[in-house]
């Protein structure tokens, strides 16, 4: 928390500074705060947040559908006019020419049924009809439902609202951990993006280095040779050495300027400053027992949830499919009171007529030449399928959080050895050095101390990389913090304020 609030302190002082001529301005930066910097402001963590934000509405939207809802439906005027068959007193048809005026309003409150996948709805309609051919006092007509309660069910067997008990929350749970994961990931770019910019400072450094001691040792060449105690060809080496230096230099510039771009991007940072960036020398000594990762993974991976939704939802399509194979069966009932008037004041007031009805429906194929049972027998294969897929995918995801593991537990002696060899190669230089300027070894020999050195460097840096990297990997992959003992963690309600 402390590290967040000196960050926060910097950028507002940056975009401070931002305003003044100032060309540009350095900023230090460690690799727990680019960390942070790339969770609190980078557009990647902008995407991953927004992900979650869809899939949090999604899941309310879940929770909104097994609420009560209250509905309207009216159509407030419709006029009409059209010839109609009607019949007089003797019962002879006739066509009549009629103008009409329709009103309709209806209020009803709809409750899905999560237990049993029917619908219960408590309503009441109002309709009127006025016809304007009839200049009568009653020349309207009303149908009242004051009340009516509607049920409505399936038959089949086929519950959704009980599958999406079963998937919405585990995709919810799914989302934040995804969200977890993705926080890490990002924390694993950083890491790279990062290191990027320290070796393509450190590639500058020895690209500097090695330009000074060559411009010097071709000095040192050209008297040497004017005694005779070296060959033209040495000379022309250490020449060919200097020129190779100042292209490596120039190199070196425009790939530091390339990776520092690269940071400042990826950090969302402004392009006129200066990131220098504090190397981490010292790393935890820390290992991870295996069991107890792979415990991790399969308790906070959203892989694993993944793989359930998968099983879920395939058990859902044949349950589905064999809902439509046979017989489709609704039960819908209505019980409630109702009244027609011609006249409007009268439209509210008792008596009432009963208005309840039941009825069952049925949808049964005769004919349909296998597809039914093609669906079905589809249905199942793919589950079938999809349960071997899981199978492997699971096998797949141990062996991979075992291979973290391994890799991670090896990375502490790496950085060691790295560093011993990175000391051993500047002191190896450094004799070599001493020891051709009293022209006690030929310049092939110092090349290869060069060399060494600016190989030596590079991998002391690339192991604290693989380090950090593989470290931020397996948290990725376990969703937890192997310093502090204990889960990752994101307070996502805050997120809903952003």
């Amino acid at each position: 928390m402390k590290h967040l609030y000196t960050l926060i302190l910097l950028l507002i002082t940056l975009n401070t500074s931002a305003q003044s001529p100032a060309p540009q301005q350095t900023m230090q930066l460690t690799l727990e705060e680019a960390i942070t910097l790339a969770k609190l402001q980078s557009i990647n963590s902008f995407k991953h947040k927004n992900m979650y934000l869809v899939n949090y509405w999604r899941f309310r939207s879940y929770k909104a559908r097994m609420l009560p809802s209250l509905n309207l439906n009216t159509t407030p005027v419709k006029y009409s006019a059209a010839s109609t068959k009607t019949y007089d007193n003797n019962g002879k048809p006739r066509f009549t020419y009629n103008e009409s005026i329709n009103s309709s309003a209806g209020v009803s409150v709809d409750q899905n049924i999560k237990h049993t996948g029917g619908k219960l709805s408590l309503l009441s309609n109002f309709q009127g009809i006025y016809n304007l051919n009839n200049n009568s006092e009653d020349n309207g007509s009303y149908n009242v439902v004051p009340v009516s309660i509607s049920l409505t069910q399936p038959l089949n067997g086929y519950n959704e609202f009980k599958w999406e008990s079963k998937l919405e929350p585990l995709a919810f749970e799914k989302a934040q951990k995804t969200f977890l994961k993705e926080m890490e990931s990002l924390s694993e770019q950083a890491v790279n993006v990062f290191f990027g910019t320290v070796n393509a400072e450190i590639g500058l450094k020895i690209a500097e280095t090695n330009l000074a001691n060559a411009d010097t040792l071709h000095r040192i060449g050209k008297g040497r040779f004017q005694i005779g105690t070296i060959t033209q060809n040495d000379l022309l080496d250490l020449e060919l050495t200097y020129l190779n230096a100042k292209m490596s230099k120039t190199k070196a510039e425009l790939d530091l300027q390339r990776a520092r771009h690269q940071l400042n991007s990826f950090l969302s940072l402004d392009k006129d400053i200066k990131i220098v960036p504090i190397i981490p020398d010292k790393i935890p000594s820390l290992k991870i027992e295996t069991g107890q990762a792979l415990e991790l993974a399969k308790e906070n991976s959203p892989e694993i949830l993944g793989f359930e939704e998968q099983l879920i939802s395939e058990r859902q399509k044949v349950a589905q499919a064999k809902s439509t194979s046979g017989i489709t069966a609704q039960l819908s009932a209505d019980i409630g009171i109702s009244k027609n008037t011609t006249k409007l004041e009268e439209a509210y007031a008792s008596p009432y007529n009963d208005n309840k009805g039941v009825g069952v429906s049925l949808q049964m194929p005769l004919i349909d030449w296998g597809n039914r049972k093609g669906q079905i027998q589809m249905a199942k294969s793919q589950k079938e399928v999809t349960e071997a897929s899981v199978r492997q995918s699971l096998i797949d995801f141990e062996q991979n959080i075992i291979m973290q593991v391994l890799e991670f537990n090896l990375q502490e002696e790496q950085v060691t050895i790295a560093a011993k060899a990175d000391t051993i190669a500047q002191r190896g230089y450094e004799v070599t050095k001493q020891r051709f300027l009293i022209d006690k070894v030929d310049v092939l020999k110092l090349n290869t101390a060069r060399n060494s050195l600016d190989n030596s460097k590079r991998s002391y840096i690339n192991a604290i990389q693989t380090y950090w990297s593989a470290y931020y990997n397996i948290r990725k992959s376990t969703l937890y913090d192997f310093e502090k003992n204990q889960y990752l963690t994101e307070d996502f309600d805050a997120l809903l304020q952003q």
